[in-house]
């Protein structure tokens, strides 16, 4: 490893601390060096507060050496005017004249303008370090940028013989097939992504909450597809305590109110596409598909999807709905208690 993946590396380290807050803006973590030593670390914590580039910079003890300093940054230091002054800016009123760069920023507004200011400032510039690290690590913003969709992630539990729900239930509620560190993990995951979404039969069957109990975050924007309008007045997504987006027909239409919002979709075309556009206008850059199989299986069937997490509980349902069905590349496997836990990757 050279230096140069050293120091983007311990970038992408930093970046990943603020998972789940920095939306809309992407992760990004910067270190700054002098003479082979960290003088400097920072990342970006919260949409509005400043970049990492600044926090980089203001953790130098002595700005004497910035002159003669390295800044990396795993993302094109910003070139506008957003919430916060350009980076760009910055690097260059502090007089850093090295910059790496771990890969360009896909946003319009941005995309290869901060390195042009840079390099007519005079910096050296350096860009492609560990350039598909970097890129990883903001897939969900790069993913909503240039394929106008949220990433998304297909998510359910199944039996050890492929059922995700029994045939009938007594009550309205979840019948859980995972133990409850499994279900301690989705809370993490519901943290860490801008939106969570269901069809109606798992409203109607279980009446889930879809928010965040068992961690510490903000709870996703909860969508509901309800084409028909028959979930219950009084289902749980339907409380207003956070906002909800209910995709429905025309016929099925309601008012608007600031934490639940009606969205009309067109029923001779395909639906997962048409999700998908309400999606990005609402500006959601990733998404958890949390069920039923028939909603999974959509996504599935159109292709439209990115990564699918399968767990597989020590659980066994005499008949029931069968697990939806997938191919893609197996790119982890782990044992959660008696839980094991596979996540696939799109092809």
């Amino acid at each position: 490893m050279t230096s140069h993946e050293k120091y983007i590396k311990r970038c992408i380290q930093l970046a990943r601390n603020g998972l789940g807050t920095t939306y809309p803006n992407p992760l990004v973590g910067s270190v700054i060096v002098h003479e082979n030593k960290i003088i400097g670390e920072g990342w970006h914590y919260k949409s509005g507060e400043p970049h990492a580039e600044v926090y980089a910079i203001q953790s130098v003890k002595n700005e004497s050496l910035l002159k003669d300093a390295t800044i990396y940054v795993s993302l094109e230091p910003c070139s506008h005017y957003g919430k916060t002054p350009p980076c760009s800016d910055l690097i260059i009123e502090k007089g850093i004249k090295k910059v790496v760069i771990g890969t360009i920023d896909p946003f319009a507004k941005v995309s290869g303008t901060g390195i042009q200011r840079l390099m007519n400032a005079g910096c050296d510039v350096i860009v492609g370090i560990l350039e598909k690290e970097c890129q990883e690590l903001n897939k969900r913003f790069f993913t909503f940028h240039k394929k106008k969709r949220p990433y998304i992630i297909l998510k359910w539990a199944q039996t050890k013989n492929n059922f995700i729900a029994p045939d009938t239930t007594t009550k309205r509620a979840p019948v859980w097939i995972t133990t409850k560190y499994s279900r301690q993990l989705v809370h993490k995951w519901r943290a860490e992504e801008q939106g969570i979404l269901v069809g109606n039969q798992t409203v109607i069957k279980d009446d889930p909450k879809l928010t965040i109990r068992d961690w510490q975050g903000k709870h996703p924007v909860r969508v509901i597809i309800d084409r028909s309008g028959s979930i219950p007045k009084n289902s749980a997504v339907l409380d207003k305590k956070t906002k909800t987006i209910v995709i429905t027909s025309e016929k099925f239409e309601k008012d608007n109110t600031k934490n639940l919002i009606y969205e009309i979709i067109e029923p001779k075309t395909k639906q997962v596409k048409q999700i998908c556009d309400i999606l990005y206008r609402q500006d959601i850059q990733s998404i958890i598909i949390e069920g039923g199989t028939f909603t999974i299986q959509s996504f599935i069937d159109e292709n439209i999807w990115d990564e699918a997490r399968v767990f597989e509980g020590n659980t066994i349902f005499e008949n029931g709905v069968k697990a939806p069905v997938i191919k893609g590349n197996l790119i982890s496997e782990e044992k959660i208690m008696t839980d094991t836990l596979k996540i696939y990757q799109n092809d």
